[in-house]
């Protein structure tokens, strides 16, 4: 049986380090110079404080979540069966019934079903559990970044806490920004972004430190369990079952969820697929 949950929020003052593009190994991937800096705020949801600091170590990450293309190499070259396929089936929301389903024959290459498109290459994969994204990350010689350390690269080393990883805006000069839900979620669907669901990697440009996709899309896996900021004096069992993600998806209503900011968490189980969730990787840097 596939769960579902989401949560949201934080927020990250950064006080050194910097990004950088790079060659090799990490082709792909942005690096970021670490350096403290304090998460969390006394205004926001109320998993989002109290505020404390923390320290980040150098990485890299990848300039976008990782697409069905590249997923598909790697069931390629493994055999890999996801537990969306193990199960039969995983988490898709009908639009217009406006309702979460598990559908039947759901997978990484057919996020809505065997009887829908399969999922184009240039697209995030979805349909992927956080053991399933931990399997891939394996595979590559990577990891899934920690939250603070998606958050830190959301923020693109900036002092400025913007609200979203390409500034305070959702659309500029009549631009969509992002992949968001457009209209009054579940009921109804505008696309004025030009995408009821994902979106290829990158169309919506680059943010300053070169990553894309950090908001909305999908949301992305981090190697988390989730768990209140210390000091957080609200009533919660600490799950490890239970992992961060980050980012929003393209489901994401600014007035029912607005998971695409920067400073938003949410929360899923590990064995959980849906198709608004993917991830990016990691990697140590020196």
């Amino acid at each position: 049986m596939v769960r579902i949950a989401f949560l949201t929020g934080i927020v990250l003052a950064w006080t050194g380090g910097g990004f950088s593009q790079n060659k090799g190994r990490s082709e792909g991937m942005i690096r970021f110079s670490g350096g403290r800096f304090v998460v969390g705020t006394s205004s926001g949801a109320s998993n989002e404080g109290p505020a404390f600091e923390t320290v980040v170590k150098s990485f890299y990450l990848d300039e976008h979540p990782v697409t069905v293309k590249q997923f598909r190499k790697f069931v390629r070259a493994t055999g890999y069966e996801t537990e969306a396929e193990d199960f039969g089936n995983s988490g898709v929301f009908e639009v217009a019934t406006a309702r979460w389903v598990l559908c039947e024959g759901a997978s990484w290459e057919f996020p809505l079903g065997p009887k829908a498109p399969k999922a184009s290459d240039d697209h995030p994969v979805t349909q992927v559990s956080w053991n399933d994204a931990q399997e891939y990350c394996r595979w590559a010689g990577k990891r899934l970044p920690t939250e603070f350390e998606w958050e830190f690269a959301a923020a693109s080393g900036k002092l400025k806490k913007n609200k979203y990883s390409w500034g305070d805006e959702l659309v500029l000069n009549g631009k969509f920004m992002a992949n968001v839900w457009q209209g009054r979620f579940p009921d109804s669907a505008s696309v004025r972004d030009g995408f009821l669901l994902t979106s290829p990697v990158g169309y919506y440009g680059k943010t300053g430190a070169g990553l894309t996709d950090m908001g909305g899309n999908v949301w992305e896996w981090c190697q988390d369990t989730y768990a209140l900021y210390p000091g957080n004096t609200m009533k919660q069992t600490v799950d490890p079952d239970y992992k961060v993600i980050r980012g929003g998806s393209f489901l994401c209503d600014e007035k029912v969820c607005h998971g695409y900011r920067v400073t938003a968490r949410g929360t899923n189980s590990r064995e959980s697929a849906t198709f608004h969730m993917g991830f990016r990787t990691a990697l140590d840097a020196r």
